[in-house]
């Protein structure tokens, strides 16, 4: 069971780039195994105190900003009337009449965006890199733990040779 655990399966299923057989498997082993269930429960504990550790607190007042702008717009829509054309000299026959800060409301069929092609492949680098980067904190975060373990270890031993 350790060297399972140790193979790095538990890692993988928790980034979310485990395969599909290779989440049966820890599945299977999970509810045979407590040993595995344990190990799983720490590492997604560690992964939450690392997240809630790197976690960043935004700026006091942030969310009155927020709130503020959110409400303003509430009043905003409440007021907008639809932008009136009149049909006098202009360019193709038709002249706006609203002010330039009305809005017209347009309805769609479809509620995607459509991007340029090469912003697809922006988006795409940037997921993986965030992957990669993901990978990386994991890897160091748990390297770290490793290494901090074999710290205590030495501390405990240099205690007792100086008992001695």
């Amino acid at each position: 069971m350790k060297e399972y655990i140790d193979s790095g399966i538990l890692e993988v299923f928790v980034m979310g780039v485990a395969t599909d057989e290779e989440v049966k498997e820890l599945m299977y082993m999970k509810a045979k195994y407590p040993e595995v269930d344990d190990a799983l429960r720490q590492l997604e504990a560690d992964m939450e105190k690392l997240a809630a550790n790197m976690a960043i607190t935004p700026p006091p007042g942030t969310w009155d900003r927020i709130e503020d702008e959110i409400n303003d717009l509430i009043r905003r829509e409440n007021f907008v009337q639809p932008v009136k054309f009149r049909t006098d000299h202009g360019h193709n026959g038709y002249e706006k009449a609203a002010p330039a800060d009305q809005f017209i409301p347009i309805e769609s069929e479809s509620n995607h965006m459509r991007l340029h092609k090469s912003w697809r492949w922006v988006f795409a680098a940037v997921f993986v890199l965030g992957k990669i980067f993901l990978g990386f904190a994991i890897y160091f975060y748990l390297e770290n733990r490793q290494t901090q373990q074999q710290l205590q270890e030495l501390k405990t031993e240099i205690r007792e040779l100086k008992k001695k």
